[in-house]
């Protein structure tokens, strides 16, 4: 027997091995709880959390985005779909079955009148004059779809990608991406009704497993535009400051300790954004220095519009300080969900939003900025051709209206089509994850590579693994880039 080596008795094994097992069961724990000293190799590949701006995976054709989002869900035969079979076959049961097992009803005509606008001849209905005025700056892509009918599981597909709460939103992505260009303001703003949330509520803007600094910050139209802004009582001059020269060198501290405590780095760019806010603010926000006429623009002396007006103005503003993506929501309950007395309440819905969104587009184009911003005005899903109760729509996920202005997108341009009564999108058909995709795409990014390590998943907005999510070459002035 070759006794060059010595012999290890089992129990020293056991010992050897157990404590190597050990250590590295407790090597795991302290990583996961950030307490262990990185190597240069995981320090690399810690998730980035700043907002300084940065590329893209190519270059883009859109430096912002702003999404004007229509909860409750328009309805497009009445607006911007116009169906001629719809007018004639009105009363007739083609067949079409409501939501939930309702009871069948018959197709019901539009009971508003279409006509041809612009150079391009787009036809809009008399209800959006304003938007019309727009035609051949627009983007009119009548052949979305989405994947549930229901208020809540669909602005969460629309704005997260997938029927799933808790997941970061696509103006997180795009924050995380790629920063902002104003370091005084948050990179995602919220501007939505002071009232309270739409169905979904605030997961609409979260940034879900993203570090927290690139969810969604909540402005308001009304009064103080950021809550708890500032201090409830004052303090004596330069006490504030001290106070956060302290909690900056704690927290310093801190994180220095914790390299991997990465919500702990959130909370200190948090602190230091919030600080620099007090200023950019108010002052960014501040529309009386706004003129007279483009205040008529957007509507502020008009009560019917002036909230909207205000909320499309503010975007404007904070695009033009920079800021990389603002949603507006507009009022709680779904305003454009019409299952009755649909005659009466869809011109007052108008009403309130046409003016300004086609104000918000007009001012972005003569200042020289729709071209580098993409707006996106949109519904989570659209309405039935049939009629519910003899005066309203119900819900339909086969087939709706987006439209979409600058960014690289073309203008003056209808894109895809629904079948003969506006119930199934039927040509060039676009879901809204190809959407996700086409705006990432605009923004210099690639939505196969834009991902992050979720429960050792590479996640990403159009959940790329296991969806055929593409970008829509065909609503693009440029090719679509590899």
């Amino acid at each position: 027997m070759d006794r060059r080596h010595p012999s290890v008795s089992r129990r020293s094994f056991l010992q050897s091995s157990g404590l190597g097992f050990g250590s590295l069961a407790l090597a795991s724990l302290l990583e996961r709880d950030g307490l262990l000293v990185p190597s240069a190799a995981a320090a690399e590949s810690k998730p980035r959390i700043d907002l300084l701006p940065r590329k893209g995976h190519f270059p883009a054709q859109a430096k912002s985005v702003i999404m004007l989002f229509q909860s409750g869900a328009p309805s497009q035969m009445d607006l911007f779909d116009p169906k001629p079979a719809l007018q004639r076959m009105h009363g007739k049961d083609v067949g079409i079955d409501s939501l939930q097992g309702r009871a069948r009803e018959p197709l019901m005509a539009s009971p508003f009148t279409f006509r041809a606008h612009g150079e391009s001849g787009i036809e809009f209905s008399e209800l959006v004059p304003h938007l019309a005025s727009t035609a051949d700056d627009l983007c009119v892509i009548r052949s979305m779809y989405t994947f549930d009918p229901c208020h809540a599981g669909a602005p969460l597909i629309f704005l997260t990608g997938k029927l799933a709460f808790g997941r970061p939103t696509v103006g997180t992505w795009i924050s995380y991406a790629l920063g902002t260009e104003n370091q005084n303001l948050p990179a995602y703003v919220v501007l939505h009704d002071i009232e309270g949330h739409n169905t979904a509520g605030a997961a609409l803007w979260d940034n879900g497993w993203l570090p927290a600094l690139y969810r969604g910050t909540e402005f308001r139209p009304k009064g103080s535009p950021v809550l708890n802004l500032r201090a409830a009582k004052k303090f004596p001059a330069g006490a504030d400051q001290d106070d956060l020269r302290l909690i900056g060198r704690l927290n310093q501290k801190y994180a220095n300790r914790y390299p991997h405590a990465t919500d702990l780095e959130t909370r200190i760019r948090n602190y230091e954004l919030a600080a620099r806010m007090q200023l950019a603010a108010e002052e960014n926000l501040d529309l009386s220095t706004e003129t007279a006429e483009t205040k008529k623009l957007y509507g502020l002396e008009n009560p019917a519009t002036a909230e909207y007006g205000t909320q499309c103005l503010m975007a404007r503003r904070l695009i033009e300080a920079g800021v990389r993506f603002v949603q507006i929501m507009n009022k709680p309950h779904n305003p454009w969900d019409h299952h009755a007395n649909l005659k009466k309440r869809l011109p007052e819905t108008c009403l309130a939003t046409d003016q300004p969104s086609a104000a918000l587009i007009a001012d972005l184009k003569r200042r020289g900025l729709l071209d580098e911003t993409l707006v996106i005005w949109v519904g989570e899903f659209g309405r039935l051709p049939t009629s519910q109760g003899g005066t309203g729509r119900d819900h339909n996920m086969h087939a709706f209206t987006a439209l979409a202005a600058g960014g690289g997108l073309k203008h003056g341009h209808v894109h895809g089509a629904t079948d003969e009564f506006g119930h199934h999108a039927e040509i060039d058909r676009v879901s809204v994850l190809d959407l996700l995709a086409t705006i990432l795409h605009q923004m210099g990014l690639d939505h196969t590579r834009l991902t992050y390590k979720h429960n050792n998943l590479e996640e990403s907005l159009t959940d790329a693994r296991t969806t055929d999510a593409a970008v829509v070459g065909e609503l693009l002035k440029a090719p679509v880039r590899a």
